[in-house]
């Protein structure tokens, strides 16, 4: 990469990649306007200002017949970013914590050198700053909360981690051009939209054909615990918290506590989903399945030596069954959350 620009409003991963950008009203490109601490639209000239280095190139979902909750989601997470970082967490912190979950050091490891990554909804960030601390790596986060890209932002300057930038962005009007990146990330995300399905088929445009994108979900049967505690709090004033695994570590600290808390029994929207359902939404999107966590086969399980983008068994209905229903006799670890990994089909 060249030397950061000392003028430049933004991250030097973002101007030196500009190119990838695009205007979220016409599609036209974009140009840092570093007088005003903005981007301006090469086409129809429309000029999209910042905060604290972050680029506001959120634009409105133009819904013809169906309820948007997306001002609703975006009012919750600026009130809540989730998750939160506690004062403590350092560069080094979040590396260790990170690779202590074999998710994000799994692909730490397995993400090509040079690869492009995009993060649609990354929250405060913690995966994207991980990511992006590794050298020959450009990764793109975007949220629709301000807030929470504050904070991934104020934690990304505080510890100089140069190859990642935060963007704010309505995932389903994406500022990226299609097929630009070679991996996209939707953790957590898309069941807090208005419509799931169409997300994924949204943000699958800035895929490239042969690329991988991973959505993680919260699943119809993992779910169900959460849900009656869900419904005990909503009935008990909020008592029983100790129900609630997460809760009862004491080390976790009370912003993130009360992030885990709040995301998980105040959300004002969320969807649940079935492996199958994902498997169909796959196919019908031009998109092979290639991996889950968990394992969609029953009995299988991740090694140490797991090879996140190889293909695996999609496994058969029965096996959706019993995995599904291991999630929730497990006690809905992680919120009842499911991974998918798939390929983009050349």
């Amino acid at each position: 990469m060249r030397p950061a620009d000392p003028y430049s409003a933004f991250p030097e991963v973002m101007v030196d990649h500009l190119d990838i950008f695009m205007c979220p009203a016409c599609g036209g490109s974009l140009t840092v306007d570093n007088a005003r601490a903005g981007l301006e639209c090469t086409a129809c000239a429309r000029s999209f200002g910042s905060a604290d280095g972050i680029p506001s190139l959120f634009w409105p979902t133009e819904w013809t017949s169906k309820s948007d909750v997306t001002d609703s989601v975006k009012a919750f997470y600026e009130e809540t970013p989730f998750p939160n970082y506690d004062d403590f967490d350092t560069a080094e912190s979040l590396r260790t914590k990170a690779e202590h979950g074999f998710f994000a050091r799994f692909l730490d490891e397995q993400i090509p050198h040079g690869s492009k990554v995009l993060e649609c909804g990354c929250g405060t960030g913690q995966l994207s700053n991980f990511l992006g601390m590794a050298w020959g790596r450009s990764v793109f986060a975007s949220d629709l909360s301000l807030n929470s890209l504050r904070l991934a932002n104020t934690f990304r300057r505080r510890h100089d981690i140069r190859g990642v930038c935060f963007v704010q962005m309505n995932l389903f009007r994406p500022v990226f051009r299609p097929e630009s990146v070679d991996l996209v990330i939707s953790n957590g995300v898309l069941h807090h939209t208005s419509d799931p399905y169409l997300g994924l088929r949204t943000i699958l445009t800035c895929l490239k054909k042969g690329g991988f994108v991973i959505v993680g979900l919260y699943n119809a049967y993992g779910r169900l615990t959460t849900d009656f505690r869900r419904f005990l709090f909503h009935s008990t004033n909020d008592r029983f918290k100790v129900l609630d695994p997460r809760l009862r570590i004491r080390t976790l600290g009370d912003q993130k506590t009360q992030a885990w808390f709040k995301d998980q029994y105040k959300h004002p929207h969320e969807s649940k989903h079935s492996f199958g359902e994902v498997l169909r939404w796959f196919d019908e999107s031009g998109v092979d399945f290639v991996n889950g966590i968990p394992k969609l086969t029953a009995g299988l399980s991740f090694s140490a030596d797991e090879r996140l983008f190889e293909s695996h068994s999609r496994g058969s209905a029965l096996d959706h069954f019993l995995v599904q229903l291991g999630m929730l006799l497990s006690g809905g670890r992680d919120g009842g959350l499911f991974l998918m990994i798939g390929r983009k089909k050349s």
